[in-house]
């Protein structure tokens, strides 16, 4: 399993989700709401790409964590299978039910994000008319301000993580814990993997994995949306600066639109890009997290052989 095998599924309940070519079908007929059309189309158009963004960067930072614990166990067995009759840690069924945990990412998930962000997105973006101008600086402050509103963090919440762990696993009452009754040893070891998947999550470290991520992303929409900002040959001879370069927010809605578009294509490098940009701070917090993870599991079970 990789982030571009992923990609696709992601795209399609992005598209599915956040459909926009039926506005511009109806568009095309010059229909007499049109005014009505193009305000839900802004909505939408903004809502897909911040989605987008969100998305893959969660989808990016999840499937490497799960791939590292499982690495991890791997390891672990390898070291001590056969060895006083030890079972392994996270046999291939498994890794596999483990693994099947990030859909609620591609259903759930997604859905109540693209819930939270439309509405930010409409908070921002809703009062502004179409045929509104717009700088670069105020459209980078717009993004800015919707990302507040999306990873606001209200009191009942704990300061050390992201409150968008929300949207990459289920509550803690997950639909493995609520069949205690019965549970196999696979259910068990599965819901030891999640627990620990949950505790890494809710780190600080990986609420600083994930922000480095979401930056980078959004810097990568905002140089998409930057083109559309080019200074004329006139502009340049007057040294006038991109950021202060105006256009009209009909024209920005169609960068986003195009934008989502060709980065969800695939073999995208968005994902690839995402990716390298963050391995290293990932690989220095995964690999504290890893090395006390395997340190205690491997006493426990040298504990455990120890005295039978």
């Amino acid at each position: 399993m990789t982030v571009l095998s992923m990609l696709p599924t992601l795209r399609d309940a992005l598209m599915h989700q956040l459909n926009s070519e039926s506005l511009t079908s109806l568009l095309k007929n010059r229909p007499a709401n049109k005014l009505e059309i193009w305000e839900d189309l802004k909505i939408i158009s903004f809502t897909r790409s911040i989605v987008a963004v969100y998305s893959t960067c969660m989808l990016v930072v999840l499937l490497r964590v799960q791939l590292n614990i499982i690495g991890g166990y791997i390891y672990l067995d390898n070291v001590t299978l056969g060895k006083n009759g030890t079972t392994p840690l996270a046999p291939p069924e498994v890794q596999q039910q483990y693994l099947s945990s990030i859909q609620h990412l591609l259903g759930d998930g997604l859905t109540e994000l693209i819930s939270i962000v439309k509405q930010a997105v409409h908070k921002v973006f809703g009062s502004i008319s179409l045929k509104q101008t717009l700088s670069l600086l105020e459209l980078e402050q717009k993004l800015k301000d919707i990302r507040e509103v999306v990873e606001h963090k209200d009191l009942t919440q704990i300061a050390s993580y992201s409150p968008l762990c929300r949207y990459l696993m289920p509550d803690e009452e997950n639909p493995l814990a609520s069949q205690a009754c019965g549970l196999t040893e696979r259910d068990i070891a599965t819901i030891k993997l999640l627990n620990e998947t949950r505790d890494m999550l809710e780190s600080p470290d990986f609420s600083t994995v994930l922000s480095t991520c979401l930056n980078r992303g959004f810097s990568r929409l905002l140089d998409n949306m930057a083109e559309f900002f080019r200074p004329t040959e006139k502009d340049l001879s007057q040294n006038s600066s991109v950021n202060r370069y105006i256009f009209f927010f009909v024209v920005v809605l169609m960068s986003v639109t195009l934008w989502v578009h060709s980065e969800f294509q695939k073999g995208s490098s968005f994902s690839c890009l995402l990716g390298v940009l963050v391995l290293e701070i990932l690989f220095c917090f995964l690999l504290t997290m890893f090395s006390s993870l395997w340190a205690n599991t491997a006493a426990r079970r040298t504990h455990v052989s120890s005295h039978p």
